[in-house]
C-alpha cells in the first residue's frame, strides 16, 4: 500500500508562503498551499504510475487513448412513450452521439405496470420511458442499428427483465447477441446504499444480478452486464473518496460472487464496468479515477488472481454532476458542466454524459440537450486535450492527491470488512449513516458559506427563473394504459399463466432465471407480472430505521 504523503509541517520548503488559511477538497482532505517532490517521497513512477495502457493503468487503459478513438459520447435518449423515445434516440444519433442512455419511468423503476393503480399520474415520468412489455422494447428500438450503437439501460432491480426484452428484440431482428454492445446498469448493491429503488432483500437481488452476468458472459461477450455505480452514492451525499471506496468495494463483491457461482475470474471480469460522477473539484475528479484504476488493477491481479490484463483494467463511464447544478443563474451550469466534463476526459474516461444546464428545474429541452452534446464535441475536437495521453501526469499535486485518495480508500475498506463485508455493512446501516453524515456536512458548508456556490450563496442576483418546459404527449398515460390492457386481453393468457408458473419454479431454485425470462417476455408477460411473482418468492425489503 502506498503511504499517505506527509503533511507539510511548515519546516519543508515548498517555495510558497503559507497564508495560514486551511483549504480542503470535497472529501475533506487538506489541500496545501503548494506541492513539491517531498510530497512524493514514497512514490515510485515505474511501480505506481507506469505507462498508458500498462499495469497498473493509472495513466489510462489504452496506450494511445483518444488519439486512436474518442470516448463514447453518450447522451440520454428517453422520455414518455417508447415511440417518442425512439424519435429522441434517432435525433441524438443524427447529432453525433455514439451511444445512448435509456432511462425508465418511475413505475417501471419500481416494478409496476402502467395500468397499476399505484402508477397513476407517474407513467412516463422522471425523464424516463414506460416499458411494460416486449412490444414497448420493440417500439423503443425500432430502426436503431443495435449492432452499431452502444445502448445503455439505466435499469437496476428490473435489469434481468429489461435484458431479456433487449435480447428478444435483437433475436427477432436477426442480430446475433454477440454483436450487441452497451451496458446494463444493474448495480443492485448501491440501491440499498443510496438510491433505494429495490424490491427484494439484498441477497436474492444479488442472485438475479449474478444471473445476468452469467448470461452475458455466455451469450453477449461485447455487452457490459453491470455498471458498478458511484454516481448515485455521490448524488446522495457521499464524498468523492467515499464514492471511490464504496464503489470499488461493491465491485470486489461482484467479483467474489461470480467466483462463488463457478465463473473463472478472467471469464467475466473484463466486462465489468464502472460509473463515476464528476463533481466540482476539478483535480479531485481526475485523481479519483486514476486511483480507482490502480486499486482495481492491483486487487484483481494480486487478490483475485486474474491473469488476463483485460481483467485488471477498470473501464469507466462518467457523468457530470446533476446535483451540483443550480436553478439560480442556470446558465452558470454550462460552465460547471464544461469543467466537469473536461476533468472526466483528463481522468481518462471511456464514456461521458454531459448534463443539460436546465436540469435543476425542468426536464431538459432539445436546445439544452444539444448544447450538452456540443460541449463534449468541442472538448474533443477544439481543446487539444485528446492529442496526448494523461497530460497532467507528474503534477506534484495530482500525484500526491491520487496517493492520498488511495490511502483513504483502503482505510474505508478496512471499516467495511470489519463489519463483515458489503452485504453485512448494508444490513447494519453503515452506508446509510456515512452518506447521511457527509451530505449534512456538505449542506452545512454551503449554508455557512465555507463552500461558495456562485449564484446560490454568493454573487446572488434578483432574478425570475423562467422555465422552458418540454411539452408532454397529450393524454399519453391514458393511451398507454388502454394499449396495455388491450394487449393483455389479446395475448394467449393460458400461455402467460404457464410461463409465470415456470418463473416461480426457477426463482425457488438455483438455475439461471434468464432463459425463462426470455421465454416469458416473448409470451407478452409484463414486467409488473413477472416482478409480482418474484415478490411472492423473495419477499419485499424494508429498511430498518437505523440512523
Amino acid at each position: 500500500m502506498i503511504k499517505r504523503p506527509p503533511k507539510n509541517d511548515g519546516n519543508q520548503n515548498t517555495g510558497a508562503v503559507d497564508s495560514g488559511q486551511k483549504r480542503t477538497n470535497l472529501s475533506g482532505l487538506p489541500v496545501e498551499i503548494c506541492y513539491s517532490d517531498h510530497h512524493l517521497s514514497d512514490f515510485d513512477p515505474a511501480r505506481d504510475l507506469g505507462a498508458a495502457g500498462e499495469y497498473p493503468f493509472v495513466r489510462g487503459v489504452h496506450k494511445t487513448m483518444y488519439r486512436e478513438k474518442l470516448w463514447t459520447i453518450r447522451q440520454l435518449g428517453s422520455l414518455d412513450s417508447p415511440a417518442k423515445a425512439n424519435e429522441r434516440i434517432r435525433q441524438l444519433i443524427d447529432m453525433g452521439a455514439t451511444g445512448v442512455s435509456i432511462c425508465l419511468d418511475l413505475p417501471t423503476i419500481m416494478g409496476r405496470d402502467s395500468d397499476d393503480p399505484l402508477a397513476e399520474g407517474e407513467v412516463g415520468s422522471c425523464g424516463g420511458v414506460a416499458i411494460d412489455t416486449l412490444k414497448d422494447m420493440r417500439d423503443l428500438l425500432a430502426g436503431i442499428p443495435l449492432q452499431e450503437i452502444s445502448i445503455n439501460f439505466v435499469s437496476n432491480s428490473q435489469s434481468a427483465i429489461i435484458l431479456a426484452m433487449f435480447a428478444a428484440v435483437a433475436q427477432e431482428r436477426g442480430i446475433p447477441w454477440e454483436k450487441l454492445t452497451g451496458t446494463m446498469q444493474n448495480d443492485i448493491l448501491k440501491e440499498y446504499q443510496a438510491q433505494k429503488s429495490y424490491y427484494f432483500p439484498p441477497r436474492p437481488s444479488l442472485r438475479l444480478t449474478m444471473d445476468t452476468i452469467r448470461f452475458c458472459n455466455e451469450n453477449m461477450p461485447r455487452f457490459n452486464p453491470i455498471s458498478i455505480s458511484g454516481y448515485h452514492l455521490a448524488s446522495a451525499g457521499a464524498t468523492p473518496v467515499q464514492e471511490l471506496a464504496f464503489t470499488l468495494a461493491n465491485g470486489f463483491t461482484y467479483v467474489e460472487e461470480g467466483i462463488k457461482v463457478g465463473l473463472p475470474v478472467d471469464s467475466f471480469a473484463p466486462r465489468l464496468s464502472f460509473f463515476f460522477k464528476a463533481h466540482n473539484d476539478f483535480f479531485e475528479n481526475i485523481a479519483k479515477l486514476r486511483a480507482a484504476r490502480r486499486i482495481w488493477a492491483r486487487a484483481m491481479r494480486e487478490t483475485y488472481g486474474a491473469k488476463n490484463p483485460r481483467s485488471w483494467r477498470l473501464r469507466a463511464h462518467i457523468q457530470t454532476s446533476g446535483s451540483s447544478l443550480t436553478a439560480q443563474q442556470a446558465e452558470n451550469n454550462i460552465i460547471r458542466v464544461t469543467l466537469q466534463a473536461l476533468s472526466a476526459v483528463l481522468a481518462g474516461t471511456q464514456s461521458l454524459h454531459t448534463n443539460a444546464f436546465d436540469e435543476a428545474f425542468a426536464i431538459p429541452t432539445p436546445r439544452s440537450e444539444k448544447l450538452a452534446l456540443r460541449t463534449q464535441q468541442i472538448i474533443a475536437h477544439e481543446s487539444g486535450v485528446a492529442n496526448t495521453v494523461d497530460p497532467l501526469a507528474g503534477s506534484y499535486y495530482l500525484e500526491a492527491l491520487t496517493n492520498e485518495m488511495e490511502a483513504e480508500c483502503h482505510r474505508i475498506f478496512k471499516e467495511i470488512y470489519a463489519l463483515g463485508g458489503v452485504l453485512s455493512a448494508i444490513e447494519k446501516g453503515y452506508y446509510q449513516q456515512a452518506i447521511a453524515d457527509a451530505a449534512f456536512r456538505y449542506q452545512q458548508e454551503i449554508e455557512t458559506k465555507r463552500r461558495i456556490v456562485v449564484g446560490l450563496n454568493a454573487f446572488i442576483e434578483d432574478e425570475k427563473i423562467e422555465m422552458q418546459l418540454r411539452e408532454p404527449e397529450i393524454d399519453f398515460e391514458q393511451k398507454k394504459v388502454a394499449e396495455l390492457q388491450q394487449l393483455k386481453r389479446s395475448r394467449d393468457n393460458q400461455k402467460v399463466k404457464g410461463v409465470l408458473k415456470e418463473i416461480r419454479a426457477v426463482a425457488q431454485g438455483t438455475n439461471s432465471v434468464m432463459p425463462t425470462l426470455i421465454k416469458a417476455v416473448r409470451s407478452y408477460a409484463t414486467l409488473g407480472e413477472i416482478i409480482a411473482v418474484m415478490r411472492e418468492i423473495y419477499g419485499e425489503y424494508r429498511e430498518d430505521a437505523i440512523y
